[in-house]
């Protein structure tokens, strides 16, 4: 079996002596659903745009994912955006295809979300497409966490979202419990270990980018981010409850245990970095952040309810009536090189594959529709798939 190893150990203290390497170009980030995943593909797409990478992005009847939640396969990939430097939209992760579509070479990372947390966020993101979710008298996580199994149906679609996402996502079997095979558990935390080279976690969210910037030798600057994605404040809870939380992980077990050894392993390679230069790094990321967010979005950058971004190509989808997704705005009057950068780094994801797919298609000479490079089209991005799909 090949593994799939970063080219490099991660930069850690020993190296910093070393001759500076080069950065690396290649890498696939298995975006998971609900952890913070579409900052980390928009830190991807303006790298790769900056170094005129070739960015993998999804055949138009995949609409923004891969199809998902069908398992991955290289023909979802748009003829346009093959052969690929970078990959990093939404897909069922499935080995043999991803190394037939990446070159050798290749870094392969992730990142995992706590699974109380994580799951709080897909009920409320996922209320009405998840038959599991939809059934739940007044929408009401701890009625469905009281006796998920009055609601899930496992084979149902998108059943996935209401049940050890975080596996299912990785390619495992999401109904397999480690109560009752904990070798299972076992067998697929070996197989993520195989092919990732990093595994982030949500939670630290800056430090993880330091050890994503080492692992790639990335710059700083590369590594800058605008949270995106982010639901107001009045569409999740202030703090999930102790109770609710066990319940969550238990439902979630699999998961729950995908996190707990990876989040260990996590800190286990922040101590080999040492921890001091890392806590350090990831401070002066943040104050960079702070400066960027202020240069682009004004003194006090805030994010707004979409209603209120002017800037078309900045306003984040909605997932439903009851969910507010929020984002940033352009300061009115600016133009150039300086804001083409703001826009790209709060662009949401809908609109910025759209984008990065008419570039990489006009790269190519394939003819383009007669449609604004920078469009927002009604995203729709969870389809139920025809039976037999």
């Amino acid at each position: 079996m090949q593994h799939l190893k970063p080219p490099h150990p991660p930069g850690g203290a020993a190296q910093l002596d070393s001759p500076p390497r080069p950065k690396h170009m290649t890498v696939a980030f298995l975006k998971t659903h609900k952890t913070a995943g579409t900052t980390v593909q928009n830190i991807l797409f303006r790298f790769a745009e900056r170094h005129n990478l070739t960015v993998a992005l999804p055949h138009p009847s995949c609409e923004h994912q891969f199809c998902y939640p069908r398992n991955f396969s290289a023909h979802f990939v748009h003829p346009a955006t093959r052969p690929p430097h970078v990959l990093a939209s939404h897909l069922r992760f499935d080995r043999a295809e991803l190394q037939r579509l990446m070159p050798p070479g290749t870094v392969y990372v992730t990142i995992l979300r706590e699974p109380a947390a994580m799951f709080e966020s897909l009920f409320s993101y996922y209320n009405q497409y998840c038959p599991a979710f939809r059934r739940v008298p007044n929408a009401s996580l701890e009625a469905f966490l009281r006796a998920p199994e009055a609601y899930y149906r496992a084979g149902e679609h998108f059943a996935m979202f209401a049940h050890n996402t975080l596996a299912y996502d990785l390619g495992g079997d999401n109904e397999r419990s480690p109560r009752d095979d904990a070798a299972y558990l076992a067998g697929l935390i070996r197989q993520v270990e195989e092919v990732f080279s990093l595994v982030m976690i949500a939670e630290y969210f800056d430090e993880s980018l330091v050890l994503l910037r080492r692992l790639l030798a990335w710059d700083l600057d590369d590594v800058l981010y605008a949270r995106l994605n982010a639901r107001a404040a009045s569409s999740r809870l202030a703090a999930i409850p102790a109770a609710l939380a066990r319940a969550a992980r238990a439902w979630n077990a699999l998961d729950a245990g995908l996190y707990d050894h990876f989040n260990a392993t996590f800190w286990r390679r922040v101590a080999s970095a040492g921890r001091a230069c890392v806590e350090r790094e990831a401070r002066e990321l943040r104050e960079a952040r702070e400066r960027l967010l202020r240069r682009c979005f004004g003194d006090e950058p805030v994010l707004r309810p979409a209603a209120q971004i002017r800037t078309k190509q900045l306003q984040p989808w909605q997932p439903s009536r009851k969910v507010d997704i929020m984002g940033y705005d352009l300061p009115s009057g600016r133009a150039g090189p300086a804001t083409e950068a703001c826009l790209k780094l709060a662009m949401p994801e809908v609109q910025y594959s759209s984008y990065l797919l008419r570039k990489q298609k006009r790269r190519g000479g394939m003819r383009l529709r007669p449609e604004p490079v920078l469009d927002n089209p009604p995203p729709r991005p969870i389809r139920a798939l025809r039976p037999g799909h």
